[in-house]
């Protein structure tokens, strides 16, 4: 299928073929008839793309200081690295469309195949062919509308979300600043309920078109402000909407000389927010920046996982602002095919963005994007322009597949086995196909797919690599192993006891080799400092501090059932190590999580777990989201038999014994990942096993006895295999 994306790092745009999407839980498969193009907010987005990179870091001062942190801590290669990885992904364009319903998720009612539906959300009602959305950001389309009036579902709602902000009623005023395709929705919805309205725009064309649709409307600032004064008595009007773009805070200070005395002013637009100070006291004005198209938007809970906002309490959510803004232009109470100027096929896209880049000198206003309905099921998978290069000479090479292409397959994993010999980059499979497509040219597969199955049943892969979310760990594995595949795995290998069983069952079963990406061990630091301590032979006391940083509560990562945790998720890494340290496995841990909950942390978010490993080495874990970024994020240090190691950021380490030191340093730090992955292809190539079942089922019930532990505040003994 066909899909506009940009790639961010150099502002090119492409009309892209990628597999088409699978139908996911809790969403719907849309086969797209038409798609808004939201010209403001896309040709920011572009403006910006499209900049140099000292340009991009101008405009996001707060992530440069990100990149200088890291470079800090982690060494400049790496740093540069990891932010080129963020920058070189195609971005999808668009929020805003109308289509048929092709296909129903799990868990989704009141839809049917062949529905008429209008969609909204970026990431998810992108300009291309067919799409996978939300069911909560999916609508029905009401008769009396074409695809092209639906299409402007998700700028009506974002109007309207703003219009209510203004807070005006029956009989008061509102004034609109900006009369562009937002702008014009607006001036109309606030007059459907009964507002007198009166907008400004310097664009004669749009007072044009305003008057048309029967709003009293003016391109003078003077004659403006007059118009207010006159039909308010004087008093000024009782709430104006800025949906102007650009000309800096002069649109704000116009609507503050407008406002009336405690009156609002929302300014949903893209301009200046330097507020006029003197204006607003002497007014005693509100101001109100509105979020999109009203609550939910924004909430993993709401959008990706359905679960709605009661109506009792949140009267006006996202989804019933969309189904509301559709009910008004069916009624004819706003009207919006009169702002459409241009319709383009999608495979002619670019010409519709060379007219909003102003390539094309004409006046435009709303564009829309067309697709002509599939006459057969939407492909899945697309072969790459790199499968005749990689295709070539097989020679007895391993063939890999990848699942999951995010930010760590980019910036991480591909990297790290960039340049080992002896493997067919072959097949990838990713959800988004746009960045699928994009990261499998980058790294030279043969062909991208949107369906992880079609990896396990090509007959020419030998291995699989797992990098999705946390929760589909397990049954990928499970599956990969079951179809005779070598399995690679991002940490952590499941997140429940459970499918540890399964797990375990299966490796024992299929005696193919198994790989848990808990890379530290594989640090070239970590087996230096381990081959100076297997000569003395401990036990040890070992102290472990991860200085994590903050994630967001909403983030997937913190979600119980996607992530399943910070400890699970992220604290098996040090678990791991400190049993690669120690030389031997957990049988006992005792956890205790800081009383941060009241300053916006989680309970596994800081804390400190107590271990007891088998031949009596102790570690104790400090693990912690409340520190700075500018501070190392890991140090180890072991101690025992009268001398001493200390490992610091795996950019350096240090061995003392009798009153001698040694040290290895590295320029940047070095985590083991190129070790991982070579021992890896090497246990696929021979049959081995590089870290026995055993290490990896005691790290994942040390773990799950952290959460315990956490939870009841009482030790955990771990089962021993």
């Amino acid at each position: 299928m066909k899909q506009i994306v940009q790639i961010y790092k150099t502002g090119e745009l492409k009309v892209e073929e990628v597999p088409a999407p699978l139908c996911r839980a809790g969403r719907i498969l849309v086969e797209t008839r038409s798609s808004l193009i939201s010209a403001g907010t896309e040709k920011s987005g572009l403006a910006l793309a499209r900049k140099s990179l000292a340009g991009k870091a101008r405009s996001r001062p707060d992530l440069v200081r990100k990149v200088i942190d890291k470079a800090r801590t982690e060494g400049l290669a790496e740093a540069y690295r990891q932010s080129l990885a963020r920058l070189d992904t195609p971005v999808a364009l668009g929020y805003s469309l109308a289509g048929t319903v092709l296909e129903i998720g799990a868990g989704v009612r009141g839809f049917r195949p062949g529905d008429r539906v209008a969609c909204f959300g970026a990431g998810f009602a992108s300009h291309a062919e067919t799409v996978c959305v939300p069911a909560n950001l999916t609508v029905p389309i009401p008769d009396r509308l074409d695809f092209d009036e639906a299409a402007f579902v998700g700028l009506g709602a974002i109007a309207l979300h703003g219009s209510r902000l203004l807070k005006t009623t029956l009989g008061e005023s509102a004034a609109v600043v900006g009369l562009g395709m937002l702008g014009l929705i607006s001036a109309q919805i606030l007059a459907a309920a009964g507002c007198r309205v009166e907008g400004f725009d310097p664009d004669p064309s749009r007072i044009e078109l305003a008057r048309s649709l029967g709003i009293e409307a003016f391109a003078g600032a003077g004659d403006f402000e007059a118009a207010v004064r006159s039909g308010t008595a004087g008093r000024g009007a009782d709430g104006v909407a800025v949906w102007a773009a650009g000309g800096g805070s002069a649109p704000l200070e116009l609507a503050a000389r407008v406002c009336r005395k405690q009156g609002t002013v929302a300014v949903p637009g893209l301009v200046g927010l330097e507020v006029p100070r003197d204006l607003f006291y002497e007014k005693e004005l509100s101001l109100v920046v509105p979020r999109s198209a009203g609550p939910g938007i924004y909430d993993p809970e709401y959008e990706e996982r359905g679960r709605d906002y009661p109506a009792g309490y949140v009267r006006w959510t996202a989804r019933r602002n969309l189904e509301e803004f559709l009910r008004l232009a069916a009624d004819g109470r706003v009207e919006v095919g009169p702002l459409v100027t241009h319709r383009f096929p999608i495979d002619r896209a670019l010409e519709a963005y060379d007219l909003i880049g102003g390539k094309r000198s004409e006046p435009y206003l709303a564009v829309i994007l067309t697709c002509a309905p599939g006459k057969e099921p939407p492909a899945r998978t697309t072969t790459l322009r790199t499968a005749a290069l990689r295709r070539k000479h097989r020679d007895g090479r391993l063939g890999v597949g990848l699942i999951g292409a995010g930010l760590f397959a980019k910036g991480t994993l591909l990297p790290a086995i960039k340049g080992e010999k002896g493997i067919e980059l072959r097949g990838l499979a990713s959800a988004g196909g746009a960045g699928g497509v994009h990261c499998g040219e980058k790294f030279g597969f043969s062909y991208c797919t949107t369906d992880y199955r079609r990896l396990l049943e090509d007959g020419e892969i030998d291995c699989v690599l797992v990098a999705t979310r946390h929760n589909l760990h397990a049954p990928m594995v499970l599956e990969a192993l079951a179809a005779g595949k070598a399995v690679f795995v991002e940490k952590p290998l499941c997140v429940n006891e459970e499918e540890l069983a399964a797990i375990e069952k299966a490796a024992e079963k299929e005696a193919l080799p198994l790989m848990v990406g808990y890379n530290r061990r594989f640090s070239p630091h970590s087996v230096w400092v381990r081959n100076f301590l297997a000569e003395r032979g401990g036990p040890w006391v070992i102290a472990c501090r991860c200085n994590a940083g903050f994630v967001p509560a909403e983030s997937w990562v913190q979600d119980p059932e996607e992530g399943a945790g910070r400890v699970i998720g992220e604290v098996g890494h040090f678990v791991d190590l400190v049993q690669f340290l120690g030389g031997g496995l957990t049988e006992r841990v005792e956890a205790r999580a800081a009383g941060m909950a009241g300053v916006g942390f989680l309970n596994e978010d800081n804390l400190i777990a107590t271990l007891s490993l088998s031949g009596g080495s102790i570690a104790s874990i400090l693990y912690t989201a409340a520190g700075s970024r500018s501070y190392p994020r890991e140090r180890v240090e072991i101690f025992g038999g009268g001398c001493a190691a200390e490992i610091e950021n795996f950019r350096s380490s240090r061995f003392v014994s009798e009153g001698k030191a040694r040290r290895l340093a590295r320029p940047a730090a070095d985590r083991g990942h190129r070790e991982e992955f070579s021992a890896f292809f090497r246990a696929v190539r021979n049959g081995s096993f590089p870290v026995p079942f055993s290490d990896y089922r005691a790290t994942s019930l040390a773990t799950f006895g952290i959460v315990e532990s956490l939870r009841t505040g009482l030790p955990r003994l771990v089962e021993r295999a």
